[in-house]
């Protein structure tokens, strides 16, 4: 377990070195996923050597999301202040969301016949 903490862990600051070099356009952690996705692939990395780690971190996934659960609660001021445009913005980007990946399933649906 602990070779995949690490494994997790490399990637994670790999991830934020490029981050850092690109000045931060994409998230550490964003590069950090993506780079690893691109080692499970081409079989560098094994994904047994981090499903132990993996399935600990999705079975307390609950733990993540205190921290920006304490952010709302911190900006209610914010947010009482500007609803109109932050319901507006939820509202449009679950439109565009839903429209895109619609129009994604019909293309591959097409394609695969």
């Amino acid at each position: 377990m602990l070779a995949g903490v690490f494994i997790i862990l490399f990637f994670y600051a790999l991830g934020e070195g490029v981050a850092w070099l690109i000045q931060g356009f994409i998230p550490g952690s964003v590069v950090g996923m993506i780079l690893l996705f691109t080692a499970l692939c081409l079989k560098i990395v094994k994904p047994e050597q981090i499903r132990p780690v993996v399935k600990f971190l999705c079975d307390n996934m609950a733990l993540f999301f205190v921290p920006a659960g304490v952010g709302v609660i911190n900006a209610t001021d914010v947010l009482s202040r500007h609803w109109q445009a932050i319901l507006t913005a939820c509202a449009l980007s679950t439109v565009l969301v839903i429209a895109t990946v619609a129009f994604i399933q019909q293309w591959f649906e097409k394609r695969r016949k």
